[in-house]
């Protein structure tokens, strides 16, 4: 761990501290206060004989983030909104779910309890009609409240799991043992809630354990698996190793913000050699314009990108029958991310997805399996963090 060992050092000089990052809470009066602020409009737009309506941002078009190296994509100060008004037969709906929402949201708070957001939508389904609709106005309450989505007192389910060097508990005292090389724990659904003081740390206490020397976010079940069974966390300890199955969701982001704050490791990126692996890899890092809200809390552009390079396909000889071509899809989508400017900040990258468009190739992590069974886990990630091979 020698070449990361110094990279955790270089990291460090320029990381704030747990403590100096540990973002303001916003109390429940506060929270209380916005959504009465809220209804308060409304009736004053009834009592005037005005159809009452409901604005919030437009979380879905990139004219409305910037990007800043400190904290990845984020809102601009003049952002585009959308307006929900109860006399449009196109938005009437989605207003008269969000003041439902907000009603449920208030006597959460107020009653200083949670619900995650599936019991909240198997409490009447029909009327939600989906889970992602549902989801959606979750995500739009809390940017129109500027609040963070904890402070809804509204938790989602966790697809991510996690395994390594690390133990921790859960708000309400539940030790939670992520050690075991067999099997991996889910991502806590408030992982917020997990009690994570740093003095405590520091004294070896019961709040965060670890000696993990790096934070591996792997994109895909599947690989992770393959890590699980080839003793990944063994052979290479200390270390921890986390996945979001695909495009993560908010916890396993918050989990890996959490972790890169309080452990204070590096964290690296091992996702397939296509365009959709690297936006992934993106979202980890810079966020995404959906959630450009809650960057602050969500974000950790110190991610590095481990593996797969373009590149590797080959030095290291991948067979052919295990390349895939791009197909128009690839195109367009890596095009869109050459664009962004977050890719030009940075040359190596955007070396690589040059690489990647000249030859028009992909592929995928399981590719490496064609050189041999345990090439992943027994060659190519313990020589990438022996020799630094991370851009």
């Amino acid at each position: 761990f020698t070449e990361v060992d110094k990279l955790r050092e270089t990291l460090c000089e320029g990381m704030e501290t747990f403590e100096q990052r540990q973002e303001d809470v916003i109390s429940r009066h506060e929270v209380l206060r916005r959504i009465e602020n809220v209804i308060e409009k409304l009736v004053v737009s009834v009592s005037e004989g005005e159809a009452p309506e409901l604005r919030m941002m437009n979380r879905f078009t990139w004219s409305n983030v910037k990007f800043q190296e400190t904290d990845g994509l984020v809102l601009k100060e003049d952002v585009s909104e959308v307006v929900l008004r109860c006399d449009s037969p196109s938005t009437a709906p989605k207003f008269a779910l969000t003041l439902k929402l907000l009603s449920i949201v208030y006597k959460l708070v107020q009653s200083d309890s949670y619900a995650t957001k599936r019991d909240i939508y198997y409490n009447d389904p029909q009327l939600f009609g989906s889970q992602i609709t549902l989801d959606s106005i979750v995500d739009d309450i809390t940017c129109m409240l500027k609040v963070p989505r904890r402070s809804l007192h509204v938790l989602s389910t966790s697809k991510g799991i996690i395994s390594g060097d690390l133990c921790y508990l859960e708000e309400d005292g539940t030790k939670v043992d992520c050690s075991s090389s067999c099997a991996a724990v889910p991502v806590s659904s408030n992982v917020n809630g997990i009690k994570n003081n740093l003095k405590n740390f520091l004294n070896k206490h019961e709040d965060i354990v670890s000696s993990a020397k790096f934070l591996l976010i792997v994109e895909k079940d599947a690989t992770f698996q393959r890590l699980l069974d080839d003793d990944f966390c063994t052979r290479l300890s200390p270390c921890i190793i986390i996945t979001g199955k695909g495009v993560p969701d908010v916890n396993s982001r918050l989990m890996v913000r959490k972790l890169r704050d309080t452990l204070q490791i590096p964290v690296f990126a091992l996702v397939d050699s296509d365009p959709y692996g690297i936006e992934i890899m993106c979202i980890y890092k810079y966020g995404s314009r959906s959630m450009a809200f809650e960057a602050q809390n969500l974000t950790v552009p110190s991610v590095l990108w481990l593996g797969l390079l373009p590149s590797d396909i080959q030095r290291y000889r991948v067979p052919e029958d295990s390349i895939l071509p791009f197909s128009k899809a690839d195109e367009r989508k890596l095009n869109s991310l050459k664009s962004r400017s977050y890719i030009t900040t940075q040359p190596a990258w955007h070396k690589e997805i040059e690489t990647m468009q000249t030859l028009k190739q992909k592929a995928e992590i399981q590719a490496l399996a064609s050189i041999a069974p345990h090439f992943l886990t027994r060659v190519y990630l313990p020589n990438k963090l022996r020799y630094g091979g991370w851009i």
